[in-house]
Protein backbone atom coordinates (compact mmCIF):
# COMPACT_ATOMS: atom_id res chain seq x y z
CA UNK A 1 0.00 0.00 0.00
CA UNK A 2 1.53 3.16 -1.53
CA UNK A 3 1.66 6.18 1.58
CA UNK A 4 0.22 8.98 -0.89
CA UNK A 5 -1.24 7.88 -4.08
CA UNK A 6 -2.59 11.00 -6.57
CA UNK A 7 -4.46 10.03 -9.70
CA UNK A 8 -5.92 12.35 -11.92
CA UNK A 9 -5.14 15.29 -10.69
CA UNK A 10 -6.37 18.41 -12.43
CA UNK A 11 -6.81 21.99 -11.42
CA UNK A 12 -7.18 25.22 -13.42
CA UNK A 13 -8.13 28.56 -12.42
CA UNK A 14 -10.51 30.17 -15.25
CA UNK A 15 -8.90 29.88 -18.47
CA UNK A 16 -5.20 28.40 -16.91
CA UNK A 17 -4.77 24.61 -16.66
CA UNK A 18 -2.46 24.08 -13.58
CA UNK A 19 -2.38 20.59 -13.19
CA UNK A 20 -3.55 17.96 -16.09
CA UNK A 21 -4.29 14.40 -15.44
CA UNK A 22 -0.92 14.17 -12.48
CA UNK A 23 -0.12 10.68 -11.04
CA UNK A 24 2.34 10.23 -8.29
CA UNK A 25 2.82 7.08 -5.93
CA UNK A 26 5.05 7.54 -2.99
CA UNK A 27 5.87 4.56 -1.14
CA UNK A 28 6.14 4.57 2.66
CA UNK A 29 9.61 5.70 3.77
CA UNK A 30 10.39 6.83 -0.05
CA UNK A 31 11.31 10.48 -1.02
CA UNK A 32 10.40 12.39 -4.35
CA UNK A 33 11.44 15.41 -5.55
CA UNK A 34 8.96 18.33 -7.55
CA UNK A 35 10.95 19.74 -10.02
CA UNK A 36 9.87 22.73 -12.59
CA UNK A 37 10.75 26.29 -13.54
CA UNK A 38 8.55 29.00 -11.82
CA UNK A 39 5.13 28.69 -12.66
CA UNK A 40 5.25 25.23 -13.47
CA UNK A 41 2.63 24.11 -11.05
CA UNK A 42 4.62 22.82 -7.96
CA UNK A 43 3.07 24.75 -5.05
CA UNK A 44 -0.57 23.86 -6.69
CA UNK A 45 0.38 20.46 -6.77
CA UNK A 46 1.39 20.82 -3.06
CA UNK A 47 -1.68 22.82 -1.97
CA UNK A 48 -4.36 20.10 -3.70
CA UNK A 49 -2.29 17.39 -2.11
CA UNK A 50 -2.43 18.81 1.61
CA UNK A 51 -6.35 19.80 0.88
CA UNK A 52 -5.29 24.06 0.47
CA UNK A 53 -7.14 23.86 -2.76
CA UNK A 54 -9.97 21.25 -4.02
CA UNK A 55 -9.13 19.54 -6.89
CA UNK A 56 -11.35 19.72 -10.12
CA UNK A 57 -10.96 15.92 -11.05
CA UNK A 58 -9.02 12.91 -9.68
CA UNK A 59 -8.62 11.64 -5.84
CA UNK A 60 -5.58 12.29 -3.76
CA UNK A 61 -5.11 8.59 -1.13
CA UNK A 62 -3.21 8.27 2.12
CA UNK A 63 -2.32 5.27 3.33
CA UNK A 64 -5.42 3.96 1.36
CA UNK A 65 -8.11 6.45 2.82
CA UNK A 66 -9.36 8.68 0.09
CA UNK A 67 -8.40 11.97 1.52
CA UNK A 68 -9.60 14.37 -1.36
CA UNK A 69 -12.42 15.95 0.37
CA UNK A 70 -10.96 16.10 3.92
CA UNK A 71 -10.16 19.49 5.05
CA UNK A 72 -6.45 20.60 5.16
CA UNK A 73 -7.23 21.07 9.30
CA UNK A 74 -8.13 17.13 9.34
CA UNK A 75 -5.21 15.72 7.61
CA UNK A 76 -2.40 15.90 10.17
CA UNK A 77 -4.85 13.95 12.26
CA UNK A 78 -4.27 11.36 9.02
CA UNK A 79 -0.50 11.16 9.24
CA UNK A 80 -0.09 14.51 6.83
CA UNK A 81 2.75 17.11 7.22
CA UNK A 82 3.56 19.96 5.62
CA UNK A 83 7.17 22.18 5.88
CA UNK A 84 7.85 24.64 3.89
CA UNK A 85 10.98 25.97 2.58
CA UNK A 86 12.89 28.91 4.64
CA UNK A 87 14.97 31.55 2.83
Amino acid sequence: MSALSVRNLRKAFGGLQVTNNVNLEVEPGERRLIIGPNGAGKTTLFNLITGEITPDKGKISLFGKDITHVPSRRRPDLGMARTYQII
